[in-house]
Parts: C-alpha cells; sequence; structure tokens
C-alpha cells in the first residue's frame, strides 16, 4: 500500500509542477489567456496575446494554434464585414429609379469579389459555426445577385 500512496504522491507533485510551470511562465500564461479571448469571441485580442506568447517561445503549441485560429477567424470576420458594407452600397443603387449599366456593371465586380474572396476561406474544424454560416448566407447572397444582374 506505501508504494501506491508513494506513486501517486509523486504523480501529483509533478503535476502540480508543471501546473504551476504553466501558470507562471509568460509564454503559457498569455496562450492562456489568449484561449480565453478566442473562446469568447474576440480574435483580435487572442491573435494579438497568442502572436506575442509564441514570440517568448516557439515551442508552444497553444499559442501557434491559438494565433492559426484566430487569423482564420479573422479573415471570415472581415469578409462578413465587407459583405455588409457592400449590401449596403448596393442597396442605395437599387433604390435608384433606373439603373445604368455603371451600376450594373459595379454591382457585378463587388460580387466576383466577394464570390473570389469567400473561396479562399478555409474553415478549420474549430473555427466558430456562425461566423462559417455568416459567411456562407452572404456568399450565397452575391451569387444570387450576380446571376441578376448579368442576365
Amino acid at each position: 500500500m506505501n508504494n501506491k500512496l508513494m506513486i501517486l504522491v509523486v504523480a501529483l507533485s509533478i503535476l502540480s509542477l508543471m501546473a504551476i510551470y504553466f501558470l507562471v511562465n509568460p509564454s503559457y500564461e498569455k496562450s492562456i489567456k489568449a484561449k480565453y479571448y478566442f473562446e469568447t469571441g474576440e480574435y483580435q485580442q487572442a491573435y494579438i496575446l497568442s502572436k506575442e506568447a509564441f514570440a517568448l517561445d516557439q515551442y508552444n503549441r497553444m499559442a501557434a494554434t491559438v494565433m492559426a485560429q484566430s487569423l482564420t477567424s479573422l479573415k471570415y470576420v472581415k469578409y462578413i464585414n465587407m459583405a455588409k458594407g457592400y449590401m449596403l452600397e448596393i442597396d442605395k443603387i437599387a433604390n435608384h429609379e433606373y439603373i445604368s449599366a455603371a451600376d450594373k456593371a459595379k454591382i457585378r465586380v463587388i460580387c466576383d469579389i466577394m464570390i473570389s474572396s469567400y473561396i479562399k476561406l478555409a474553415p478549420s474544424v474549430i473555427t466558430d459555426k456562425k461566423l462559417v454560416e455568416d459567411s456562407a448566407y452572404y456568399y450565397q447572397k452575391f451569387e444570387k445577385l450576380l446571376e441578376k444582374v448579368t442576365k
């Protein structure tokens, strides 16, 4: 029984030393904060912290992963924001009584830009599903709009 107790004490000691190391090490401290910001949807802050953590320790896999995932999520956020802005611009054009050939060409160019930008996006397993769904929604809207404008 003493051997089992001794093994348990040694294992717990090693685990506690590892936990202390991860909590005290500045690189891992920043990567844990970055992971928190990533999970709460603050991708810019997560990217900044994970980049700092990775600069401190290039073997910090958590920092590397959070940095890559934050960058992917930021691309989705940028696409969605661009889509919203372009949709507002297209709505302004659509409110005119007459849509000129130049306006149709402008809408075609906007749709081409947004469709090609969407194709470049590549979600990962942990990319926020809401971001992926929103970007797919706008992609479909731009595809339908391009069909209407090219007819």
